[in-house]
């Protein structure tokens, strides 16, 4: 058997140009087309990747974020427990001292009251005493007391009649206060008395309203008087003393 080499070199060179069309028409386009989809597939892994990094770095932001607003939270709720026990306390504590200070106020009212009603009482007592007293006088002595006044002032005088001269020094007036006007005989006695004793002096009468009832002689630096608070302090005096012993008795 021969061989046919002129149609072996022929069909030889027709496989060559097949390959190299192959190669050039179908074989490289598919080698570009896979390159090229690998590079895409590079591209998009590399994507991929990046956005899983952001994915995770966002992630453990919301993380950081949630972790520090649960910080800042309980934070805010403690200061706000803190704040609410530091008013409930304040309030607490401005209640206790307006508590405490309506209670003073309180008690001071009561001890003002106390005081008006013992300074009435006392009053009263004083005008007790007083009728009391002019009473008796007119009913054993016959004699009015504003007279009684006068003489007892008057006897007080005489001792100490060069004191009194003395503590005159230039004054050339007495005065003598009463509460109410003093009547005209008792006003002429004391007038002869101070005459009799102190012939330099001349006596004046005035009145004043906030006096306790008596008579208050004042000559210059000087002053002689009889009123009922002398009586009555030592009313008040005997009277507390009778009633913390528990005795009984007149006064």
């Amino acid at each position: 058997m021969s061989i046919d080499w002129v149609t072996v070199i022929a069909q030889i060179a027709n496989f060559l140009v097949l390959v190299w069309l192959l190669k050039r028409f179908l074989y490289r386009p598919i080698l570009e087309g896979i390159d090229a989809r690998e590079a895409e597939i590079t591209r998009r892994m590399a994507e991929a990747g990046e956005a899983e990094k952001k994915a995770q770095a966002a992630e453990a932001e919301f993380r950081q974020q949630k972790k520090q607003l649960l910080s800042d939270q309980d934070a805010m709720v403690k200061q706000a427990l803190k704040e609410s026990q530091d008013q409930r306390d304040n309030i607490l504590a401005e209640a206790r001292a307006r508590l405490e200070q309506e209670q003073q106020d309180w008690h001071k009212h009561l001890e003002r009251e106390h005081q008006k009603f013992t300074t009435r009482l006392q009053r009263a007592g004083e005008e007790t005493l007083l009728e009391l007293t002019r009473k008796a006088l007119r009913d054993l002595a016959d004699e009015p007391l504003e007279e009684a006044i006068a003489r007892h002032v008057s006897a007080r005088l005489r001792p100490i009649a060069s004191e009194l001269t003395d503590a005159a020094g230039d004054s050339k007036k007495a005065v003598a206060t009463t509460r109410d006007p003093l009547p005209e005989p008792a006003q002429a006695l004391m007038r002869a008395d101070i005459k009799d004793l102190l012939p330099a002096i001349s006596l004046d009468f005035e009145t004043d309203p906030q006096q306790a009832p008596g008579l208050v002689l004042r000559i210059g630096g000087a002053q002689v008087a009889w009123t009922v608070d002398s009586y009555t302090d030592e009313f008040d005096a005997l009277l507390s003393e009778r009633m913390a012993t528990g005795t009984s008795g007149r006064i």
